[in-house]
């Protein structure tokens, strides 16, 4: 029996290794990507290998992981969905009774590592709603639209407890994407869009005071300038001081001089700023650019609703990271620890990231012109 459990698994291994089912411009654009994170992680952590070679281990099981999921079909993942969705939501309950953290309680301590639950949910919400929606009349009705909202505000709820709100802003919006992607009509959407907004004064006493300080200290950094507004303020000179061309590969003097306060993790897109300047960002956000277009088009190309609305929603959401992470460096949007994908320095993003992507792999692998 155990010999034959083995000889499947070296069959399953050997197919992933010989005749991987993966979308190669996607594939090489993230591969770019990674690549870069690993050059900039050098220069913000002043050379430290040791980091370095943990984000490297990061992508390894991150690929891995990519390579094993885009063999699952997209009816395979369909029919775990719901299971998947439940395991991630009851972590986060585990979390909020076992986690651990600086300030915040948001891990698990595994023993040989610490683990983010939260980051799961960035995958499992979309595939939640796309599965609750895959079967049924599209567009969706108030009735379909509140059961989904419910299923969004229950994980959101328990990551904003934690306290995580950027993360739970996300996660917000990985499930808000796949509903918006559904075909709703305007005049819907523009409903509740002015019930969130509305509902921002009411939220407003429910934020801690940090979040809040956050929020003010946005609106004008100078008030506070060696206290709130440190983050914003050595950001905004980082990135203003790069100039056209930047200052050069390891000669950010923000992070080098430690003026720059998480420069490896949150901060990291100000060092790549500082150094490679306009032109290195510009380029850094067209193959950003690249690799959303190309989610969307597995997206369209995509073959049942389940897959279609997964996709989009995968790839809208690489977006938003993306936005929120530069708007915060830039000091256009409030602090809230959102990481630049595969650029920051962190495990549990970037492995569920690659995941992800992998189930993108697995929908262009069965899309409608696959034979």
């Amino acid at each position: 029996m155990i010999g034959t459990i083995g000889i499947r698994l070296q069959r399953i291994l050997r197919r992933i290794l010989t005749r991987p089912r993966i979308d190669l411009p996607l594939a090489f654009g993230l591969f770019v990507l990674a690549s870069i994170g690993l050059v900039t992680l050098y220069s913000a952590s002043d050379g430290s290998l040791g980091m370095v070679g943990g984000q490297t281990a990061r992508f390894v099981l991150g690929g891995a992981l990519l390579l094993v999921v885009s063999r699952i079909s997209p009816s395979v993942l369909r029919s775990w969905t719901p299971w998947l969705y439940a395991g991630s939501t009851a972590l986060l309950v585990v979390v909020a009774i076992l986690g651990e953290g600086r300030g915040s309680v948001r891990w698990l301590d595994l023993g040989v590592m610490r683990f983010q639950p939260s980051e799961l949910l960035k995958l499992t919400m979309p595939m939640m709603v796309a599965w609750y929606l895959h079967s049924r009349q599209l567009p969706p009705g108030w009735k379909d639209i509140a059961m989904i909202g419910l299923l969004i505000a229950i994980p959101a709820g328990l990551i904003a407890e934690q306290p995580d709100l950027g993360t739970a802003v996300l996660v917000a919006a990985a499930g808000a994407f796949a509903l918006f992607l559904s075909g709703m009509a305007w005049w819907r959407i523009g409903v509740l869009v002015a019930a969130v907004g509305g509902m921002i004064p009411v939220g407003w006493h429910f934020l801690h005071q940090y979040q809040r300080d956050r929020v003010l200290t946005l609106l004008n950094p100078e008030s506070d300038p060696l206290g709130n507004g440190w983050h914003i303020i050595q950001s905004q000179i980082a990135v203003g001081s790069g100039g056209i061309f930047g200052k050069g590969w390891q000669h950010s003097t923000q992070s080098r001089l430690d003026f720059l306060p998480e420069h490896t993790t949150d901060f990291i897109f100000a060092v790549f700023s500082e150094e490679f300047g306009l032109v290195g960002v510009c380029c850094l956000i067209a193959l950003y650019a690249f690799i959303i277009g190309r989610c969307l088009w597995i997206a369209m190309e995509a073959r049942d609703t389940y897959s279609r609305l997964l996709a989009g929603a995968i790839g809208m959401s690489f977006f938003v990271y993306v936005f929120v992470n530069g708007g915060m460096v830039a000091g256009m949007l409030p602090v809230v620890g959102v990481p630049l994908p595969l650029i920051s320095y962190g495990g549990t993003s970037a492995v569920s990231l690659l995941t992800g992507f992998g189930v993108l792999m697995s929908i262009h692998a069965n899309r409608k012109t696959h034979l």
